[in-house]
């Protein structure tokens, strides 16, 4: 994969993860209601996310600049986001309970497209 589809990903990343942590960390009810959907209790929580997403943020910064080294935060993503559908949003979805459903649908996206982006090579060590 080219270094210029890593950095595109880096730069999306840029803007959600940092509006989302700018938003969840300063204005967590404002987050309650716009990246949960209203679907999720207010709670310190919601800071914890802010505080994760800010580290995603930072870390797709420092990607523009070494996209390959910081290629882990793309499949951290990854596994994270498909973590999150399959035993959450999937369940929440089959039982009719409320569920981030923006949320489910933004992670759905980012699961099938960071495959392709992931530098497989590069992270299994292969040349």
């Amino acid at each position: 994969m080219s270094t210029s589809a890593i950095k595109l990903m880096y730069w999306a990343n840029i803007l959600v993860a940092g509006w989302i942590s700018i938003t969840s960390l300063f204005f967590p009810k404002t987050a309650q209601m716009t990246v949960f959907s209203g679907n999720v209790a207010y709670s310190e929580v919601i800071r914890l996310v802010g505080a994760l997403w800010g580290a995603i943020f930072i870390l797709s910064v420092l990607g523009l600049f070494f996209p390959l080294n910081m290629s882990l935060v793309l499949l951290f993503q990854l596994i994270y986001k498909a973590a999150w559908l399959l035993l959450v949003a999937l369940p929440a979805m089959r039982s009719g309970q409320p569920y981030p459903s923006g949320m489910a649908v933004f992670f759905l996206v980012w699961v099938l497209i960071l495959p392709w982006i992931i530098p497989w090579g590069y992270l299994l060590g292969k040349p």
